[in-house]
């Protein structure tokens, strides 16, 4: 069984399962894969706040939580559709928590994840742009895992990403956390802005690195520049551990 770590945010949890479904090979409903979601959001501190200093709740400790309850369920390998709950501050302590407590879970890491998937299916690319929350922009998540495997990583500036990506995702007019769905304009045109910035700067191809933003960013490439979905990448993973004969082949 899949175990999926939902409300981080909720809609994430929905499009990581959804995406399960996608990309396994059936023609049946009995031919799909096993999935448990638990979504129990407000137990959940926000992994931005956190790893800025704005609370001292660290999500680690009821996302860990969360993780041995889907292991009771019967899950045993387990996604989390967050790429924020990857800096280590938290995801260390997650994997931590388990070991003390005897998990014997697989826990997959969606960046490590995402390197690994731009190796397989993006051969060429070697400049990368990443979309994300200012948490994981601070902590340079995808910096400290892609440079080291030969990627050149860029992120938009602090203006930009303060203005137009954090603001897309966290505004609560327009924003994806409190527009879902459907996705507002405003929110969309304020990743387009920063999907621009980073062609600019030369990225090949932009990882999708909140798991919210895959709602309003759909397209597959965006010019010659292709949108890599985290989600999609976690969700092709998670198969890959479970039924790796149900895995559907990728399309770049």
């Amino acid at each position: 069984m899949i175990g999926i770590v939902g409300g981080v945010g909720p809609y994430a949890g929905l499009d990581l399962a959804r995406k399960i479904l996608d990309q396994t090979e059936a023609t049946t409903d009995q031919q799909h894969l096993p999935i448990a979601l638990l979504s129990v959001p407000e137990q959940i501190a926000d992994r931005t706040k956190f790893l800025l200093g704005r609370t001292t709740d660290n999500p680690a400790g009821a996302i860990s939580r969360i993780i041995l309850d889907l292991e009771k369920l019967g899950a045993g390998v387990v996604g989390i559709p967050c790429n924020t709950a990857h800096s280590p501050r938290i995801f260390d302590v997650i994997r931590r928590n388990l070991a003390e407590a005897g998990s014997r879970i697989r826990l997959l890491h969606m960046i490590d994840e995402v390197a690994r998937f731009l190796r397989e299916h993006f051969p060429q690319v070697r400049h990368v742009g990443v979309l994300c929350t200012t948490g994981t922009h601070q902590t340079r998540v995808y910096p400290d895992c892609l440079r080291p495997q030969g990627f050149r990583v860029s992120l938009p500036d602090e203006r930009l990403q303060e203005q137009a990506v954090q603001r897309a995702i966290y505004d609560t007019d327009y924003g994806i956390k409190a527009r879902p769905s459907p996705v507002t304009e405003a929110a969309r045109r304020l990743l387009a802005e920063a999907i621009e910035h980073l062609q600019a700067k030369g990225a090949e191809a932009i990882v999708l690195g909140c798991t919210e933003i895959p709602l309003a960013v759909t397209e597959k490439r965006i010019g010659q520049t292709a949108m890599v979905d985290a989600n999609l990448v976690l969700a092709r993973a998670l198969i890959r551990e479970v039924a790796p004969e149900k895995l559907k082949p990728f399309s770049p």
